[in-house]
């Protein structure tokens, strides 16, 4: 399928399943049936967290839910006032001054959030900064500072496919559940809920993940954090094999801003574009088919400062029509470009704002380096 996107923030096509963000809708009464809302690292020390729960040895999946289930936390919002109708979530805490993670989806457009701890006891949160664009919040509560059991983050960079994983949350509502598996890949991009932008680099394990999982952690078998649940890819809206979650490294670079500054500036490009596949290749005479050709670009953007150049033309061929002329993108900073993806994940880990980024572009036949310095994402 052609992939037409934005850099850092592409709109990918209609799937032939749905992408379902693993947050629970309970009617007045608490109905636990979910309506579900479905829509298109190095490891760090963090300021106030307190010693990691982590160890040398891999833990039981016994030991490991013993040592991290006072870390998470049932996230229940309200979304109008009067309204009875409520949402179930997870979270977890980050550090010992009040400040829990979860997902974005899960606490946007609250009026009220509760947070419940695991000896039952419940506080009033505030939102301290949300990244949609990430799907990542952060609440805190105003508690004693006893209750706060942190837990550790890990590196999210060293993981492998197969790995042992485990997810803890609530799903359908129900409190300190665990289910365990393994890291199915690594660097999946994922549609974020409503920023219209996508979520790079996103961790897929075989962990069951269900409705009210959303912003619970996905942890390693030391019993670090690796990622934040936060969908599941389903036909009936139920899990069917295959979560997402948010990884650590993502965490570890966005949730300290979010807490400084209640928002996370993402670097932007300014290109639209899409993939080099067989019969594009074909059509602009390449003899492989990987880079990403430029179809747009944004005026006034970092790429139009730049001097990139969008297609110019259109070819039809077999019946097909084809936007040619435009640049086609084959490395940044010299990591090759086999499609938009490797953008996107090397702007979510590398860059930020006011950063360079050197593209080598192949124009015309030849292959030239463009300098772009990197400016904060039109909202």
């Amino acid at each position: 399928m052609d992939k037409s996107s934005l850099i850092a923030g592409s709109a990918l096509g209609a799937a032939v399943v749905l992408i379902v963000f693993a947050f629970v809708l309970l009617g007045p009464a608490k109905n636990l049936q979910p309506e579900l809302v479905v829509t298109n690292g190095q490891s760090v020390s963090t300021v106030g967290q307190v010693t990691p729960i982590a160890t040398k040895n891999d833990l039981t999946l016994p030991q490991l839910f013993e040592q991290a289930e006072s870390g998470v936390v049932r996230v229940t919002v309200d979304r109008a006032e009067g309204s009875g109708r409520s949402g179930v979530g997870s979270g977890f805490v980050y550090d010992a001054k009040g400040n829990l993670i979860t997902n974005a989806h899960v606490v946007q457009d609250s009026q009220k959030i509760t947070v419940t701890f695991l000896d039952g006891s419940s506080y009033k949160a505030q939102v301290v900064g949300i990244d949609p664009s990430t799907d990542i919040a952060v609440i805190k509560v105003e508690v004693d500072s006893s209750l706060m059991h942190p837990l550790s983050i890990g590196d999210s960079s060293s993981l492998k496919v197969g790995e042992d994983v485990a997810a803890i949350g609530n799903p359908f509502g129900l409190s300190g559940s665990m289910t365990a598996g393994i890291v199915s890949q690594l660097g999946r991009i994922l549609p974020s809920q409503d920023s219209g932008f996508s979520i790079p680099d996103v961790i897929q394990t075989d962990a069951a993940i269900n409705p009210g999982n959303s912003g619970g952690p996905l942890l390693n078998m030391r019993g670090e954090v690796i990622g934040i649940n936060t969908a599941i890819q389903s036909a009936t809206g139920e899990f069917t094999g295959v979560g997402f979650a948010v990884p650590a490294r993502t965490i570890s670079k966005i949730v300290p801003q979010l807490i400084t500054e209640g928002t996370y500036h993402h670097p932007w490009m300014g290109v639209a574009g899409r993939d080099i596949d067989p019969d594009l290749a074909s059509v602009l005479g390449l003899e492989e088919s990987k880079g990403f050709l430029v179809i747009t670009v944004v005026e006034d953007s970092p790429a139009d400062k730049a001097g990139l150049h969008g297609s110019n033309e259109t070819v039809e061929v077999d019946g097909i029509s084809y936007q040619v002329g435009g640049d086609v993108i084959v490395s940044v900073d010299r990591k090759e470009v086999r499609k938009i993806d490797d953008i996107l994940v090397h702007l979510q880990r590398e860059k930020a704002v006011g950063d360079n980024m050197v593209l080598q572009v192949l124009r015309d036949g030849r292959v030239s380096d463009f300098t772009l310095i990197l400016e904060e994402r039109p909202q």
